[in-house]
């Protein structure tokens, strides 16, 4: 089943960070309710039917083979790997990392840094090539999940040591191909520039290395430095390590806990103060019929 553009965009835009966010910190949003309308989900709806249900049946709606989006492949990620073979208290999850010029759509790290290049059956694939040789110099496990339309394509374009995952119509993960855990090929400068400064300095600070009190001014070109001096292995383990502690998503886990399924890797992926937490599982708890006013 193919859907209408316009419908499909207004159905996926329900899971962004700008409606979580206001969900989160308002406890409504204009959004929601002009998109809902916008994507017609709700010409027949159960009385007792509630935001949360609204977002179960988006959802469903995303999750059609023909049609399935980004949001749909980090749902699964999110849900069978970060949360099936890991936990929040053991895995952190970046969404959009940047790398270079690139943004890596999702990065698991455990024992390791494993990234994952979405394309969907929307997505074309002329840049993962590029995207490909930048997620090598900053991640030793590379991944490309892919839908069947891609699958072939894509095994033409990754490299030797490069994982290939395919999502079925089924909404399983299978390994067309594994990847190699290579940490001794990583550019640690590439590493560094994917950092904050803070998190630059909290690195060489576990590691050992003082860096100088310097003007913000000078900064980046002497933590750069102390960097080109690093050996692969060490600014890998590093960065997980500084990722880990910076990015902990333990805070997150009783509020992911209250929220349809639906919403959680939406959740997981927008900073949220703790004190927001449960204006947003009562955002999500509120009736549909009231949730459209907010528009």
């Amino acid at each position: 089943m193919k859907l209408n553009s316009s419908i499909l965009s207004a159905t996926s835009r329900l899971f962004s960070s700008a409606v979580v966010r206001d969900l989160a910190t308002r406890g409504r949003s204009a959004l929601f309710a002009r998109l809902v309308d916008e994507a017609g989900l709700t010409r027949a709806p159960r009385p007792t039917a509630t935001v949360g249900d609204l977002f179960e049946e988006a959802f469903a709606v995303l999750r059609l083979g023909a049609s399935r989006d980004e949001y749909v492949y980090k749902s699964v990620l999110t849900h069978k790997v970060l949360l099936g073979k890991h936990s929040l208290r053991t895995a952190c999850m970046l969404n959009e990392f940047r790398v270079g010029s690139c943004k890596a759509d999702l990065v698991i790290l455990n024992g390791t840094a494993t990234v994952y290049e979405i394309k969907s059956e929307r997505d074309s694939l002329s840049r993962l090539e590029r995207q490909l040789e930048a997620y090598r110099q900053v991640f030793p496990s590379v991944f490309v999940i892919a839908g069947e339309n891609h699958v072939s394509a894509v095994m033409d374009i990754v490299g030797d040591d490069d994982g290939v995952l395919q999502l079925s119509r089924r909404h399983q993960i299978s390994v067309v191909k594994p990847a190699i855990d290579r940490p001794d090929r990583l550019d640690p400068v590439s590493v560094f520039e994917t950092l904050r400064a803070t998190e630059a300095k909290s690195l060489l600070g576990d590691i050992g290395v003082k860096v100088p009190d310097v003007p913000n001014t000078l900064l980046h070109g002497v933590l750069r430095k102390h960097f080109e001096a690093l050996d692969p292995i060490t600014a890998h383990g590093g960065m997980v390590k500084v990722l880990k502690r910076k990015r902990d998503l333990r805070p997150l886990s009783d509020l992911v806990d209250q929220l349809p399924r639906s919403l959680q890797p939406a959740a997981l992926s927008v900073p949220l103060r703790k004190a927001d937490h449960d204006r947003l599982v009562q955002a999500v708890a509120t009736p549909l019929r009231d949730a459209m006013t907010w528009a």
